[in-house]
């Protein structure tokens, strides 16, 4: 019973974290005034002392003493950081330039990434059905390749960052609460941020000083991003990454449809084709993985 309950509390917080980011399409047009490197600076600022704040007041900065006098998993929360730092940054300049529908694929190809981690990682032999979705698969990002003109990098760079993300945020597991990790993850990409926003500066005015409307909206943007990812990492440790990759399709069609549907960005029928192979691989891969048991999450065998 209390396995139940606590599998039911990660899936809450999963899917919660999926349909935040799911929406962020639509707020991140909210802050198209700022440069999109500017708002990734205050994501990780803000989102650095809202944790903060809630760690201080839940009293719990003994938790990240630990961690830090821990070298091993402090590695993999510094990975944790590194890789959705570039993650976001591909995000926003993403949505920013009209290619929602490109940063869904690559929330729609993550569970491929996934299978693809475990051949490469733990050397794992597939079974049938999934090497016939990978296959799928491939084939669908050379049609994509064909539509776009070049490789959707875009997507392919989402996936690996986000998979590795999951990897090293699953490595972290229990050990330390999700708002504590997420803290130091902020913190550890603290001095790239402010680095950057010195160039940005270098370029043009800081929105976030050029009105209090336009700093409510950045910062407000900031703390907003730390929601999902501290209640990804309360889910990462409660359920294992093959649950995870079920629930995780929230994302990527709430993202289709904020660029297809509102925001009005082209499919051409090339197009079509490619995501539907994408859709047909990732049927094959769930249909085996229903009928059959997953592959093991990828970090319990590092």
């Amino acid at each position: 019973m209390k396995k139940r309950s606590i599998n039911t509390v990660g899936l809450t917080f999963g899917a919660g974290a999926y349909l935040i980011w799911g929406s962020f399409p639509l707020l991140i047009q909210l802050s198209k005034f700022a440069s999109p490197f500017e708002t990734v600076v205050w994501r990780v600022v803000f989102g650095f002392l809202f944790a903060a704040l809630l760690v201080t007041i839940t009293k719990t900065w003994g938790q990240i003493m630990a961690l830090v006098k821990t070298p091993k998993k402090l590695v993999w929360v510094a990975v944790a950081a590194i890789f959705i730092f570039i993650n976001w940054q591909v995000y926003v300049v993403a949505v920013v330039t009209g290619n929602v529908i490109e940063t869904s694929l690559g929330y729609f190809i993550n569970p491929l990434v996934t299978v693809m981690f475990a051949v490469i990682l733990l050397k794992e032999k597939l079974r049938r059905m999934q090497w016939v979705a990978l296959s799928v698969g491939f084939i669908a990002v050379v049609v994509l390749t064909i539509d776009y003109g070049r490789p959707p990098w875009i997507a392919i760079i989402l996936a690996l960052s986000f998979g590795t993300y999951s990897l090293a945020k699953n490595r972290v597991g229990r050990n330390i609460g999700a708002l504590q990790s997420f803290t130091i993850e902020s913190a550890a990409v603290l001095p790239i941020a402010i680095i950057q926003l010195i160039v940005v500066a270098s370029f043009g005015p800081v929105m976030l000083l050029s009105g209090p409307m336009e700093a409510a909206v950045l910062i407000g943007f900031g703390i907003m991003t730390a929601v999902p990812l501290i209640l990804f990492g309360a889910a990462a440790s409660r359920i294992p990454l093959s649950m995870i990759g079920f629930i995780q399709y929230l994302t990527p069609v709430l993202q289709f449809s904020a660029g297809y549907f509102i925001l009005g960005e082209d499919m051409p029928p090339v197009r079509w084709i490619g995501f539907g192979l994408v859709w047909v691989s990732l049927a094959i891969l769930t249909s085996d993985a229903l009928r059959k048991k997953p592959i093991l999450p990828i970090v319990e065998a590092l």
